[in-house]
């Protein structure tokens, strides 16, 4: 499908400068915003115990606040869980002796504030939140190292370095936002940075892609400018980069908007990812091509040779097919 059928390419890179400048400031405001403010680490980060309890009636929180006021609970953290009837807390510690009963503790210290059932009860140790925590930066790493491994072998190191420094972009501002809106940092928005990486870095090498197949098809040395290259390529793309990013976004919209407590996190950090990750592509990754002093005339030089290089292997193969080697 065709959105854009536009006779010359729109000049994307006349806007880099401006551009850049903007992500460089929310960058450096999002390395801030986790340095110092840091993030409110959910249950599988931080440990602690959560208890999910559903009313048969609406109920009000600072009722229940004060009634625990009393009981061994009155630090717990308290808010909706979809609903007005449907609450949750959230202990900071696990209970020390792990052969008591939580749910029946709970029970017990909200008796009276209504008929209710206890849904779930979540116990995670510190020990074990650190150990998530660990795992969880080491499974970032790995996948930015896969991911600079691959588009190295596919493209090469120019390409590689400019996808990793918008895949670093795209998760670094995610979590800043993720930071400065106090949204609970647990294993569904370490999912969705890890989601974000591959959705980047796919609309990112379908550009790099029309890239190099604009640079084999371009015959006047008139148009062996990076940036020219870059524009007509970003511009061929732009129709399928617009459905891509519009159609993901409703969807996680949708989610974030219907999907309930459970998944906010995820769809919260979805929704910022999904466009930097499409803004990134255009505006971070193809610029550092030009940075990088990638040269086009070195490009077609590389890739005729190749192509020499290849008709020669042919011509070999059928002579001696052909018993003449």
């Amino acid at each position: 499908m065709e959105f854009f059928r536009a006779r010359k390419a729109f000049n994307f890179m006349g806007w880099v400068k401006p551009v850049f400048a903007f992500s460089l400031v929310i960058s450096l405001v999002a390395i801030y915003l986790i340095v110092t403010k840091g993030f409110v680490y959910g249950i599988d980060f931080a440990g602690g115990t959560v208890v999910q309890v559903k009313y048969e009636a609406p109920v009000r929180i600072d009722e229940i606040r004060k009634h625990l006021s009393t009981t061994p609970f009155a630090s717990a953290g308290i808010q909706e869980f979809g609903s007005s009837s449907e609450i949750v807390l959230r202990l900071q510690n696990t209970t020390a002796d792990v052969t008591k009963d939580t749910a029946a503790q709970v029970s017990d210290a909200l008796s009276g504030t209504g008929k209710f059932e206890i849904r779930r009860v979540d116990m995670v140790g510190p020990k074990v939140g650190k150990e998530l925590q660990t795992q969880g930066t080491i499974a970032l790493l790995f996948s930015v190292i896969g991911i600079l491994i691959y588009v190295a072998f596919r493209f090469e190191w120019r390409f590689a370095v400019a996808s990793i420094i918008a895949l670093v972009h795209d998760v670094l501002i995610t979590a800043g936002m993720v930071s400065l809106f106090n949204v609970e940092f647990d294993l569904t928005v370490l999912a969705a940075l890890l989601t974000i990486l591959g959705f980047s870095i796919n609309d990112t090498i379908v550009i790099f892609d029309r890239i190099r197949e604009t640079i084999h098809d371009t015959k006047e040395s008139g148009k062996y400018q990076m940036s020219v290259i870059i524009n007509e390529s970003v511009t061929n793309t732009l129709s399928r980069t617009i459905l891509t990013i519009t159609t993901v976004f409703f969807v996680v919209l949708t989610l974030f908007l219907f999907g309930g407590e459970i998944i906010h996190g995820f769809s919260f950090a979805m929704l910022i990812g999904v466009i930097f990750g499409a803004y990134s592509s255009i505006f971070v990754a193809s610029p550092f091509l030009i940075w990088f002093g990638y040269d086009v005339a070195q490009a077609k030089a590389a890739q005729a040779e190749k192509r020499r290089q290849h008709a020669e292997k042919e011509k070999m193969r059928a002579q001696f097919e052909q018993g003449v080697v």
